[in-house]
């Protein structure tokens, strides 16, 4: 049977984690996707996962394309000119600074399909910091609903399995009704959530086969100072991602731990004591103190919120993602929204 997304043709701009995850799977339902990579290695990526052999590139043809220079910036925009759909994963305003923005690529292709994958969003207070999944996780609060009476908080319940195969399932039915408008056929999806799941651990898959979890070696993920939950002087909780190096260097920066070395980030023998360090550390002050110094920072970090905290946070108002009523009900905005391209500087016509 024909794939579903066959003769749909996709370019991804190739970064961290979903981006590249999403591309996998429109290229695992048929879709032809060109991978634009950066000349260079992936330092962060390779640290967690391994060079030998990356699993988010199935299906996938890769070209490496420096957006740096001229050529590399023409030959992107003829490749998106002749594409469906386009997924990038850059901070807010970069692909705008690159010529390659929204309203760029409409001016010349304007039935493009423009996918951006950020973790904060194209607007907000947080719009422009880093972060990472633990981190975005918190400031949803659903973080906080997986704690146990007295202890850190851990992976949210329901999310993973659940929400992830009704994700699936509409994925899975979209794709479907596309092909049959196209003229294929109709077909059963079958969208079992042990399968969808599996599916969406390629990420961690892929790192547990570059040794960095599962293992008898420390995980950066389970036993390392730089990804964690830590406890505030007032009970309240926030987290750590900085994975990649200056971020990290940021972190300690920031944290005034001016002896301790950026460079040494994965010498897992000091993990033990730094990390020790770190949670007396974050156990010195309040919670409101630790956001004040690094939220909206490059060191990856959020607190870990309620529910009712998070419908509260000025970056989850701006950008409306709950609502709150009358009674107290909490209600969260439908997501991925769906926005007009912006529309070029058109010179005034004379009548």
């Amino acid at each position: 049977m024909t794939k579903p997304l066959h003769g749909v043709r996709l370019v991804e701009f190739e970064g961290l984690g979903p981006g590249p995850l999403a591309a996998m799977m429109l290229a695992d339902l048929g879709a032809e996707v060109t991978t634009l990579v950066r000349p260079g290695p992936a330092v962060a990526m390779e640290r967690l996962a391994g060079k030998d052999y990356n699993p988010l590139r199935r299906g996938k043809r890769i070209e490496q394309v420096d957006l740096k220079k001229p050529e590399g910036l023409a030959r992107a925009m003829e490749l998106i000119v002749a594409a469906d759909a386009l997924i990038e994963g850059n901070r807010p305003g970069v692909m705008e600074r690159l010529g390659l923005g929204p309203a760029d690529c409409a001016a010349r292709h304007p039935k493009l399909v423009y996918g951006r994958m950020t973790g904060w969003g194209q607007q907000g207070p947080l719009a422009q910091a880093a972060g990472h999944d633990l981190n975005y996780v918190a400031l949803t609060g659903l973080l906080s609903l997986a704690a146990r009476n007295g202890q850190p908080p851990i992976v949210p319940p329901t999310v993973v399995g659940d929400a992830a195969g009704a994700l699936g399932l509409a994925f899975g039915i979209t794709s479907a009704l596309l092909d049959v408008r196209g003229g294929g056929a109709g077909r059963v999806v079958d969208a079992a959530i042990v399968d969808i799941v599996a599916m969406l651990g390629t990420l961690v898959q892929w790192m547990r086969a570059g040794g960095q979890m599962d293992g008898h070696e420390p995980s950066p993920f389970h036993d390392s100072p730089f990804y964690d939950t830590y406890t505030c002087s007032d009970g309240g909780f926030v987290t750590l991602a900085p994975i990649e190096p200056q971020f990290y260097a940021q972190l300690l920066s920031r944290l005034h731990l001016d002896d301790v070395d950026p460079q040494a980030q994965y010498n897992k023998a000091a993990w033990p004591a730094l990390k020790t360090r770190l949670a007396e550390l974050f156990r010195s002050q309040p919670r409101a103190h630790w956001c004040a110094l690094l939220e909206g920072s490059d060191t990856c970090f959020a607190p870990v919120l309620s529910l009712a905290e998070a419908a509260a946070h000025p970056h989850n108002r701006a950008r409306g993602t709950y609502t709150t009523d009358a009674q107290g009900a909490i209600a969260v905005a439908a997501a991925p929204r769906f926005l007009p391209f912006p529309l070029m500087n058109q010179p005034e016509t004379t009548k």
